[in-house]
């Protein structure tokens, strides 16, 4: 089993699995889980930073020009939006392997999952199933070569 998650969403569903109330397996397996998203959230946001820093210059001591309301001071909006967006479009794909236990544990919980969803919430929600209809296809595909 293989699932992709867009880079977007990475913090986002670190939040909604990490606030499911769990027991045994299932905590074990959705904490194995977060763990990998927190690994590849530290990364993003390093090449976030990295974005940052092209965009608005860095001061003396290597941290991002700010502007005089503490926000970044972006010179090129429209090319930094443009950089961001397609960083925010990659995917993470973790693979099976050692983790197909653990994916097919979070994949359970994830579609047995029963409470109501709003908002930015709903779009998370909905993108995580995404990524593991797209895994089930994909098991499909293999099994029928």
């Amino acid at each position: 089993m293989q699932i992709k998650l867009k880079y977007e969403f990475i913090g986002e569903i670190i939040g909604f699995l990490y606030n499911l109330s769990l027991k045994g397996k299932q905590s074990r397996h959705r904490t194995r889980l977060v763990n990998a998203l927190q690994d590849k959230h530290k990364l993003i946001a390093a090449e976030e930073l990295e974005i940052i820093k092209e965009f608005a210059g860095v001061d003396k001591e290597g941290k991002p020009n700010q502007t005089e309301k503490g926000g970044f001071d972006i010179k090129d909006v429209e090319g930094f939006k443009k950089q961001q967006d397609e960083l925010f479009e990659e995917m993470f794909i973790l693979e099976g392997g050692d983790n197909h236990g653990m994916l097919k544990t979070v994949k359970s919980i994830v579609f047995d999952y029963d409470e109501e969803v709003s908002g930015r919430e709903a779009v998370v929600y909905d993108h995580l199933c995404e990524a593991f209809e797209n895994a089930k296809e994909e098991e499909e595909k293999e099994s029928a070569e």
